[in-house]
């Protein structure tokens, strides 16, 4: 590849830089005055389609509204258009520009994995490929995840645990006791009888139920000439059991490895819904929102999320299925079709023209499109209403466009946590979402700890990110903290403080507003659509404070009693822990034994013991 410097320009000629322009494949980058990238395309010769936008007839607003902010334009030359197209890929992901359609969507897909242990494991994977084993999915959210776990563990008594306590164990847990683990860890079963079951799962997952009934039929009746009976009643018991499974979940046809992707719009809104199907099952769906500029065309948008969902990735290429079906065509469909294959390492097919059962997917596709932006779109009217029915009672000028809610949470004092929740007009903000950590303060000392979170956030904070409003859950002594310490920090732009007092019976609806300053009491209606937008950032700023510090206690609760004696770091704790078989065999050793673990002396045995047995 090569690129050419950018050009810096008051003003662009268009002329001037078209002239020097290449006619081979490459990547354009579109700057503003500002020097910000605004839009970032593909081409299969460069000259060609950058002259494009510089006709007297340009065609869409869109366009208009972009050539006009043009600045600076910068190519990178490729060797195919298939190498563009994945490099334009990666500069969208990374600069977000205005102009292009942006999905965000960063998290890898959870799978099921069988390990290739000695006795394999059955549990939840996300990331890498790094563990050795046979993964199946992907599934759309960890819940789908787990509730087939629950499902597998009912069907095959295949060990669900870490490896560490699967090698600590001296006698059966009680997952063994409810059925859930045939208890490989103490020979409670044969490695072939275990190897039987690993093998029936995998066909379970690979949906060949038909396959693992039948073979179970047969080892029952094996066993039961044997008069084994014991055996054949377990066998008996998975067939009922998987026949049940089988007449909920199966689903006839031939769709092996598919996903469906559906679209609706409500003008410059938009909904990309995905059917994910595996083995003749639907494992589950999920829904984009992705940001779409005014004026672009259905087929961009599917060609922009088939690139960025699939493309790029190296987590990626294990959800890559075998045929892809989309709502409308794409200008790059065979460019795409290639560099899916190769990502995916098999043949993989994009169609948008289908017959029969893909039809039938791609109508409940788009229908799930549909429902899933209409409840967006309601929830967004919703929230913009109650954003103007709370400007109407604060009357700010430049309307509110963020606002922020702060709030404090302990257990008499210890382990003390503040949130602070972030809303724009599109409801909650929660990548801006932060919790701290309050500490160097007299315990329990609200007043104190809402200085300290306070301090946190706006020392140094971005202008761009100062909220219109913020929100103190609490009385006029929290509130008059809060003024204190905006007083002392004099910022450009101070936001209007409001405390959040709570009724005499704590009820919601009772709630009353303290306005910073002249501390004036606003009570609004129980039924006012402003008053539900502040009960709503206050609960929520309360949740997340609660869940921090429960967080926190719990993780001090967990504690090992071995991290408070003096001289046992991270790595003698886990020599004592790994020698001897875990907490329980730490408390029942005597000195000498404790000698044995590698790294214990007799003066840090010694002292091991009289700590955990108080002498």
């Amino acid at each position: 590849m090569s690129d050419t410097e950018p050009q810096h320009l008051p003003s662009f000629d268009h002329k001037s830089f078209l002239s020097t322009v290449s006619e081979q494949a490459g990547v354009y980058r579109m700057y503003d005055e500002e020097r910000t990238i605004i839009y970032v395309g593909k081409a299969k010769n460069l000259k060609k389609r950058l002259s494009s936008y510089f006709r007297k007839d340009v065609g869409s607003n869109k366009t208009k509204a972009l050539v006009s902010r043009i600045r600076v334009i910068d190519v990178t030359v490729t060797h195919t258009e298939g190498e563009a197209l994945i490099l334009e890929n990666n500069y969208i992901k990374k600069y977000q520009p205005k102009y292009n359609i942006l999905l965000r969507d960063d998290k890898s897909y959870p799978y099921l994995l069988i390990t290739d242990h000695k006795h394999p494991k059955l549990g939840l994977h996300r990331g890498g490929r790094k563990v050795k084993g046979e993964y199946f999915g992907p599934y759309p959210t960890v819940g789908a995840v787990w509730e087939s776990l629950r499902l597998m563990q009912k069907l095959f008594p295949l060990r669900q645990c870490e490896d560490s306590y699967y090698r600590a164990r001296t006698r059966p847990c009680l997952q063994f006791q409810l059925g859930r683990c045939s208890a490989p860890c103490v020979d409670k079963i044969s490695k072939d009888d275990y190897s039987d079951q690993v093998k029936l799962a995998k066909l379970f997952l690979r949906g060949k139920n038909s396959d693992v009934i039948k073979e179970l039929v047969t080892k029952m009746e094996t066993v039961s000439n044997q008069l084994e009976f014991e055996k054949a009643a377990k066998y008996r018991d998975q067939i009922a059991t998987l026949r049940k499974v089988q007449q909920q979940q199966y689903v006839s046809g031939i769709a092996a490895e598919l996903d469906v992707v559906g679209l609706h719009r409500i003008r410059s809104l938009a909904c990309i819904h995905i059917l994910f199907i595996r083995d003749q099952k639907i494992l589950g769906s999920k829904s984009y929102f992705p940001t779409v500029p005014a004026g672009t065309d259905d087929n961009e948008i599917i060609e922009a999320f088939i690139s960025q969902h699939y493309l790029g990735d190296d987590l990626k290429s294990a959800r890559i299925p075998k045929e892809i079906v989309i709502p409308t065509a794409i200008e790059s469909v065979e460019e795409l079709k290639v560099l899916l294959s190769k990502q995916a390492d098999n043949e993989v097919k994009i169609s948008h023209n289908v017959r029969s059962e893909r039809t039938q997917y791609l109508k409940l596709a788009q229908t799930n499109a549909q429902n899933a932006l209409l409840t967006k779109n309601s929830e967004k009217e919703s929230i913009q209403a109650r954003f103007s029915a709370l400007n109407e009672v604060f009357e700010l000028t430049g309307g509110i466009n963020r606002m922020e809610c702060f709030d404090i949470s302990h257990t008499m004092g210890q382990q003390t946590v503040a949130s602070n929740v972030v809303f724009d007009q599109n409801g909650p903000l929660k990548s801006d979402y932060r919790r701290y950590n309050v500490h160097g303060i007299t315990p329990g000392d609200d007043y104190a700890a809402m200085a300290f979170a306070l301090n946190k956030r706006y020392t140094n904070a971005s202008l761009d990110k100062m909220p219109d409003i913020v929100f103190i859950d609490g009385g006029k002594g929290q509130l008059a903290k809060a003024e204190d310490y905006f007083a002392e920090l004099r910022l450009e732009k101070t936001p209007l403080l409001v405390g959040v007092a709570k009724g005499e019976s704590r009820k919601p609806g009772l709630e009353t507003l303290i306005l910073a300053g002249s501390h004036q009491l606003i009570s609004l209606p129980a039924t006012s659509p402003a008053l539900h937008l502040v009960q709503h950032i206050r609960d929520e700023s309360h949740r997340f404070a609660i869940a921090g510090h429960r967080a926190k206690r719990q993780k001090v609760s967990k504690k090992s009693a071995l991290e408070s004696i003096e001289g046992i770091g991270a790595k003698k704790r886990q020599a004592l822990l790994k020698y001897l078989g875990g907490m329980q065999e730490v408390l029942a050793a005597d000195i000498k034994t404790l000698t044995k673990v590698p790294g214990i002396s007799d003066v840090l045995a010694q002292n091991i013991y009289d700590a955990l047995h108080d002498n």
